[in-house]
């Protein structure tokens, strides 16, 4: 469906990175995932993008997500 380049970084607790990723396998959007909690460096590259340390951090062809908010994702993404 989508072209866009989607990354999420992720810990294997977070509701929100499990609503995100369920929304994600549903629209049919292939992502890449990250866990936090395992790869410091991808711990890193997160924290850099949001300038925060929360989970999930979604990134959508640049444009970063911090949280999971469906219709900021969804216009991002182009989906109706």
């Amino acid at each position: 469906m989508s072209n866009k380049n989607v990354r999420i970084y992720s810990t294997p607790g977070c509701v929100y990175c499990k609503m995100a990723k369920d929304f994600f396998k549903k629209a049919g959007v292939e992502y890449t995932e990250f866990n936090v909690a395992e790869n410091l460096e991808a711990r890193e590259e997160a924290k850099n993008k949001s300038h925060q340390t929360g989970v999930p951090v979604i990134d959508i062809n640049g444009e970063i997500f911090v949280g999971f908010n469906r219709t900021d994702i969804k216009q991002a993404l182009g989906i109706k």
